[in-house]
């Protein structure tokens, strides 16, 4: 079975609205963190989308062919790697800063820990 260009980015498109709407109606930190992973992969998936060409092979010089044509931009390839490493930085940091809200707190209800806050404010 072969994707075309359009029902990727269809899918990247229907991925990218569960991880909103994850990440903007769930109380809890962790699921949070979640739906902002797969809004992730989904940028992942449309940017790949995005860069292949049917019938192109990779920038990677064979038999002297160096007509452009013949190969992909490799742009997107690049910024997808790059934002998978980012991606996994700030994943770690905000499950870093998850794990010492839990402590103080004892929830990852992220209601709970904002009145846990106003009423020591108070």
């Amino acid at each position: 079975m072969t994707f075309t260009n359009n029902s990727c980015e269809a899918v990247a498109i229907v991925l990218f609205s569960i991880g909103l709407v994850n990440l903007l109606l769930q109380p809890n930190l962790i699921k949070k963190i979640i739906g902002l992973n797969i809004m992730d992969t989904a940028i992942y998936l449309f940017l790949a989308a995005k860069g292949y060409i049917e019938g192109r092979v990779a920038p990677i010089v064979e038999n002297g062919i160096l007509d452009q044509e013949h190969y992909i931009n490799p742009v997107p390839a690049g910024l997808v790697l790059t934002g998978i490493v980012v991606s996994v930085s700030v994943s770690a940091l905000m499950l870093a800063l998850t794990v010492r809200l839990y402590q103080r707190y004892h929830t990852l209800n992220l209601d709970e820990i904002s009145a846990k806050i106003r009423d020591k404010e108070e």
